[in-house]
Parts: C-alpha cells; sequence; structure tokens
C-alpha cells in the first residue's frame, strides 16, 4: 500500500484555459529542431552537417565533455541548418521532415533480461539518456556514475499542467517498462510520486517501484519536492530524475526498438479558443500546434513552451522544448492600466489580499504577464517561506547563492533544489529579482569550482 504525504505551504494558481481531455493529432511539420540551449550546462559538439541524410534516431550532435552523451533526431529527413547567436553559440539543428519515418534500429529488450550496461548503452546511443536528470545542479545525469535512488513524478501541479494520469493511461506498458529499465540503473529503490486521491490513477498498478501519494498546492509535483519529503539529498549522493512522459519514451525504445518521440502536450492558456490535448514529436514548431486556435483579441499575446512559471517564451516560428508537455499562450502585460491600483481588483491575481479577487481564489483568471512593479532588494519578509515546502530556508540560500559563499550554500541545501523549486517563490516576491536565472547562475559557479 501506498504512503500517503500531505504538504501545506505553497500556492496553486487557478487560470482560464485548461486543457479538455481529447487528443488531436496535427499533421506532421516541416521542420523540427532539437535546442541544446534546452540542456543546462552543455556544451553541443557537431556530429551532422547541414545537407546531411537524417535518420529517426540519428546523432545530430554530442556533449563535449561526455561523448557518450548523444542527441539524436525525431524524424528522418535532410539536416537543414545548424542555427547560431552570439558568439557563434549554437541554438538549433534544425531537420526538414521527409514524412518518412526511416528509423535507426536498437532492437528491442526486455530490461528485465538485460544487464545495467545493456540497458545504459541502448539509452545512450539512441539519445534518450538526456531525459534522465540529476541532482545536484538538475543537469543531465553522468552515465559513469550509480545513483543513490531514481525519482520519478507521475504529475505536475504547476497551472493548466497536463494530466500525466490520462496521458499515460493509452501507454502504461511503455510506462512500465521504463520503470523496469531504471530498477537496474540503480542500487537503491525507485520511487514513484503520484497524486493522492486518485483512484483511477493507472500508475497505482506499478510494479517495481516504491509509491508514495503527495497531497497538497503546488509544487506538490516538483520532484524535488518529493526527493525532500521522501529521502533527501545529502552533499556527496547524487540521485536522478524523470517525468512520466519521459519515461514513456525510454519505455518504447525498448518494446519498439527505435527512437519514438511522440508525447501529448498540453495547449493551453486564456488565449486558446480550444484548450485541448495534442499528439505530436519532441521539437515539433510551435506553430504546428496553435495554428488556427488564437483568439481574436486586441492585445498582444505571449507563446511559453513550458507552463507560466517555468517555461521559456518563444516565438510561433520557434520550437517545442526538449522536456515540455504543455504550451501556454496568455495576454501579453504590456499595456499600462489606468488607475489600476485604485480599482477593487476583481478578477485579477491577488496573493496578498491586494485585491478582492482573493475572496474567489478557486475561480481560474485570466492572468497576463505584468509584472506589477520594478526590481528592489530583497528584503527579509517571511512571503517565501509560506509557499515553500521543503525544509530549507528559500530566502538565506538566495543569498548565500548571490554572495557566491559555497560552504554556506552546502549547508544551506543548494544540492535538493532546482529552479522550478523557487518558480512561485520569484511570482510572490516583492523585489520582482529573476529567483531562477540567479539559482541557475549559483549551479554553474559550484559546478565551475568544484570541477
Amino acid at each position: 500500500m501506498s504512503k500517503i504525504i500531505k504538504i501545506k505551504k505553497g500556492l496553486d494558481i487557478r487560470m482560464l484555459g485548461e486543457a479538455e481531455k481529447s487528443i488531436a493529432t496535427p499533421e506532421k511539420g516541416a521542420i523540427y529542431a532539437i535546442k541544446p540551449t534546452d540542456f543546462n550546462g552543455l556544451t553541443p559538439k557537431v556530429l551532422a552537417k547541414p545537407g546531411d541524410e537524417i535518420k529517426v534516431g540519428s546523432p545530430l550532435f554530442f556533449d563535449k565533455y561526455n561523448s557518450n552523451i548523444v542527441f539524436t533526431s525525431p524524424v528522418s529527413g535532410k539536416l537543414s541548418a545548424i542555427n547560431r547567436g552570439d558568439r557563434r553559440k549554437i541554438l538549433e539543428f534544425v531537420v526538414e521532415n521527409d514524412n518518412k519515418f526511416d528509423y535507426e534500429n536498437f532492437e528491442k529488450g526486455n530490461p528485465l533480461e538485460m544487464t545495467s550496461e545493456q540497458i545504459k548503452e541502448k539509452i545512450l546511443k539512441s539519445g534518450c539518456w538526456p531525459y534522465i536528470l540529476q541532482r545536484p545542479f538538475a543537469i543531465i545525469a553522468n552515465p559513469e556514475n550509480s545513483p543513490r535512488d531514481i525519482f520519478v513524478t507521475a504529475f505536475n501541479s504547476a497551472p493548466n499542467a497536463p494530466d500525466y494520469d490520462f496521458i499515460v493511461k493509452e501507454e502504461f506498458s511503455a510506462f512500465q517498462t521504463g520503470i523496469n529499465a531504471l530498477t537496474k540503473l540503480t542500487s537503491g529503490k525507485v520511487y514513484l510520486g503520484i497524486k493522492a486521491n486518485q483512484m483511477s490513477s493507472a500508475f497505482k498498478n506499478t510494479a517495481n517501484a516504491e509509491i508514495y501519494e503527495f497531497e497538497g498546492p503546488h509544487p506538490v509535483g516538483n520532484v524535488g519536492v518529493q526527493i525532500n519529503k521522501i529521502k533527501p539529498v545529502n552533499k556527496e549522493e547524487t540521485v536522478w530524475t524523470l517525468n512520466a512522459a519521459d519515461l514513456i519514451i525510454i519505455g518504447r525504445l525498448f518494446e519498439k526498438g527505435v527512437y519514438d518521440a511522440t508525447r501529448i502536450v498540453a495547449l493551453t492558456g486564456s488565449e486558446i479558443e480550444k484548450p485541448a490535448y495534442y499528439k505530436v514529436l519532441n521539437g515539433a514548431q510551435i506553430l504546428n500546434i496553435t495554428d488556427s486556435n488564437i483568439k481574436d483579441s486586441d492585445h498582444d499575446v505571449r507563446y511559453i513552451s513550458g507552463n507560466v512559471l517555468t517555461g521559456e517564451q518563444v516565438s510561433p516560428k520557434n520550437f517545442l522544448g526538449f522536456y515540455d508537455s504543455q504550451i501556454s499562450v496568455i495576454e501579453e502585460g504590456n499595456k499600462a492600466e489606468f488607475l489600476a491600483w485604485g480599482t477593487a481588483g476583481f478578477g485579477k491575481f491577488s496573493v496578498s489580499k491586494t485585491f478582492f479577487s482573493w475572496m474567489t481564489k478557486n475561480k481560474p483568471l485570466a492572468i497576463n504577464t505584468n509584472r506589477k512593479g520594478g526590481e528592489r532588494p530583497f528584503i527579509v519578509t517571511g512571503e517565501m517561506d509560506r509557499v515553500f515546502p521543503m525544509d530549507i530556508y528559500p530566502m538565506e540560500l538566495l543569498k548565500a547563492v548571490h554572495i557566491k559563499d559555497i560552504d554556506l550554500m552546502e549547508e544551506l541545501g543548494i544540492y535538493e533544489v532546482a529552479e522550478e523549486d523557487f518558480a512561485l517563490c520569484e511570482v510572490i516576491s516583492t523585489s520582482k529579482i529573476e529567483i531562477q536565472k540567479m539559482l541557475r547562475d549559483g549551479f554553474s559557479y559550484m559546478i565551475k569550482e568544484l570541477g
């Protein structure tokens, strides 16, 4: 029987535009892209050149500091471009889709009958290894290490987040195969975090994993919160993490013997005409999913690959992020509002009860991107502690990151957290400081200093 863990600290942000439980399959796009910028700490080295013929699963580039970690194409066709930015930084590997879907063959296999080395080799060669992340620092896991434990989160509590139970229901076999593979990659346990009181959940039937149920407000669905409540990460320990949607892709690799990067993406947000789920390939162009589904309005809109708290701002011509199972489209808050603070504020988002909307906190709102203020110094108010459920002092940790005190960062729990764990702190903080960026800069500094 699974164990139930309840958290009280946090905040559920109810927003208009939750996806209906229906799945559409748009026509395959003309181009797809893999973006090295999706992978923290990665220095890409080119393997394929523009003009090369590519199969599904053919390597495009690899990690300069670990050549075993390769990144492969989600479609077959021709590598049309390697787009670069400032200082010739590689931004995208763009592949023209020939719609033939000629696959590289990685051979089927039952993980329970394979050795850990055989499983690692298959995942690495196929390009599926980047789906496995590690704590500390929320970077791609080092395949040369053996993690203490592996944690899989089977739900997402962010605003309008995709329902993993709905996504996995039709592919539970692949999910279970993925779990079986993970059991061979650690001498510890595979932990599965599921949403409490979800009696229809397929996840409750998962074998070969220790199941914990979680109840409470966001960020209860974050794997970092689940690790903190089950078995925290200490200095010189490493754990690996995945989410259920990415684990399905690894499971398909063993069941089908090919890299099938199909994922179900929730198209959400107040500016979407008909929010729904779409079955697409990783690296799909955003407009291929949102086309003809944006409301007519007199204001600008913002496209986000991911959720509104942690996602990346993109244009319709950009591509779906490697780890994203959600696209959010909301109003751009770039217009001044007359007497904004002098109104009752019905229909406006409020945490501090500034507006009367707090009385209808369960009503979904059309929230825009307006920050409502400029950047200010950090002030110790205790506001972060109210939404941060981990056994860590968030403000103190961020100050240690700011002054680059490695010893103090270690004492305050830097090894347990990732940017997403501080996303709510960034929303409610009166400082308006980009906390997630600050934390990533701290991770990069520690990686560089500690080697």
